[in-house]
C-alpha cells in the first residue's frame, strides 16, 4: 500500500466555505436519505481533488479506506426496541480503538440490538457485541468476536482543535475533507446535551459513526449527525457535527470494564422537544417514559423547572440534571391548551427503559 504525504491543505475564506456548503447541500438533496492507544497514528493520503464525487459525500473522491481505523457496523434492533424511531436496521461507522477488536461508535447504531456485524474489508462478518452505552455522550463501545486487522487509531485532544483546521471525515464507505467551521454546544431534541461539539463542512454523508481526523490523522471527533446550522443559528450553512475524542477520555476505563460511566446517572423523564425561544413544545413522548406515566402529551409546552422559566432546550436540560441524581422528582410548568398546570414527575436512569441488547 502506498503511503502519500500528509494532508495539507489552505485556510479557507467564509465565502469560500459558504459556496463549499452550498454545493454540499445540492449534492446531499440527491442522497438517500482511559489510556489512549499506543499505536502511532498514520499518515493521511492526499486529499481528494476539487470538484469530484466520491463514496465519502460531497467533494471526495475514492480513497483507500485501508489507510484508516475505521470498520463497517450493521445491526438488528430488537423486535420490542424502545427506539424504534431508528429503525429495525443500523448500518454506520465503527472505529477502532485497540488491538483486540473494541470498536468506538455512535451509540444509537448499536443500541436495543439482538445483532451486530463487522463488516470486513473482503466482505467477511465477523459478530460482535455492543459492550457500553453512555447516555451522556452518546457513544457506545462494541468488541467483535475476534481481534481485527485494523491498526487502531490514536487519540488526539479535540481540546486543541480550533476553527477553519482542516480535517477529513472518514465513514466507513469513504472520505472526504472538510474544515472545523465552529464549536459550541449541541442541544439534541431528545434530553442530550454536547459541550464544545465539533462542527464541519462541507457537510457529508455517511457521517454515522464516522472518524474526524486531524491532519496528523489522529481523532478528534466521531461522527452523530447532520446539521443545518453547522456555523449557528443565523449561518444556514448544512454541515455535520461530531462528538469530541475528549468526552470519551475520562469514562474509556470504566465503559470498557463495567459497561457503564462510574457515579450516579442523570435524570431522564423521555421526551422530545422543539425549542420555540425558551418554551419547548413536546413533539414526542416515549410510551411508558416518567413524562407519559405523569401525563405529559404530544402538544404540550413546558415552560418552567421548579418555578424557574427556560432560556431554551440547553437550560431545560441543565437545570434538570442538576435536580438530583435519576429518581428525584421534579416539577415542571407545562401549558395543557390555554392553562399552565404543575406536572412532577418522577424521573428514571434512561439505561433502565432501554432494552438491554443481546450478546454474540
Amino acid at each position: 500500500m502506498t503511503i502519500r504525504p500528509p494532508l495539507t491543505l489552505p485556510r479557507m475564506t467564509l465565502g469560500c466555505l459558504t459556496l463549499l456548503a452550498a454545493m454540499s447541500a445540492t449534492a446531499l438533496a440527491q442522497t438517500p436519505p482511559s489510556p489512549e492507544p499506543s499505536s502511532p497514528a498514520p499518515t493521511l493520503p492526499e486529499p481528494p481533488q476539487p470538484g469530484q464525487r466520491g463514496p465519502g459525500g460531497a467533494g471526495g473522491t475514492r480513497v483507500d479506506i485501508a489507510d484508516f481505523s475505521v470498520v463497517e457496523l450493521r445491526g438488528k434492533g430488537l423486535h420490542n426496541a424502545r427506539t424504534t424511531a431508528l429503525g429495525p436496521r443500523r448500518q454506520g461507522g465503527g472505529i477502532v480503538i485497540d488491538d483486540q477488536g473494541l470498536i468506538l461508535t455512535i451509540g444509537y447504531l448499536v443500541i436495543e440490538t439482538e445483532q451486530i456485524e463487522v463488516v470486513g474489508r473482503r466482505g467477511e462478518r465477523i459478530p460482535a457485541a455492543m459492550i457500553a452505552y453512555d447516555n451522556d455522550t452518546g457513544l457506545g463501545l462494541v468488541r467483535a468476536a475476534v481481534p481485527l486487522d485494523v491498526k487502531p487509531v490514536a487519540f488526539a485532544d479535540s481540546d486543541n482543535v480550533k476553527v477553519s483546521d482542516p480535517v477529513l471525515v472518514v465513514g466507513f464507505d469513504g472520505v472526504a475533507p472538510a474544515y472545523v467551521v465552529s464549536k459550541r454546544t449541541f442541544a439534541g431534541t431528545w434530553e442530550y446535551l454536547v459541550d464544545d461539539a465539533l462542527y464541519t463542512a462541507p457537510a457529508t454523508t455517511g457521517w454515522s459513526g464516522a472518524a474526524l481526523l486531524n491532519n496528523e490523522g489522529r481523532l478528534i471527533g466521531i461522527g452523530s449527525q447532520l446539521v443545518p446550522d453547522a456555523l449557528g443559528a443565523s449561518r444556514p450553512v448544512p454541515g455535520n457535527m461530531f462528538v469530541p475524542v475528549d468526552e470519551l477520555k475520562p469514562i474509556l476505563q470504566d465503559l470498557v470494564a463495567n459497561g457503564k460511566r462510574a457515579g450516579e446517572a442523570r435524570p431522564w423523564i423521555g421526551v422530545t422537544i422543539q425549542d420555540l425561544k425558551g418554551k419547548l413544545l413536546v413533539t414526542r413522548v416515549a410510551q411508558d417514559s416518567p413524562a407519559d406515566h405523569s401525563g405529559i402529551r404530544e402538544g404540550d409546552i413546558i415552560v418552567g423547572l421548579a418555578g424557574n422559566t427556560l432560556k431554551d432546550s440547553a437550560d431545560f436540560y441543565t437545570r434538570l440534571w442538576k435536580s438530583g441524581n435519576a429518581g428525584v422528582k421534579v416539577q415542571l410548568d407545562v401549558v395543557k391548551g390555554v392553562a399552565v398546570e404543575k406536572v412532577a414527575i418522577d424521573t428514571i436512569d434512561r439505561a433502565q427503559y432501554l432494552r438491554p441488547p443481546a450478546m454474540y
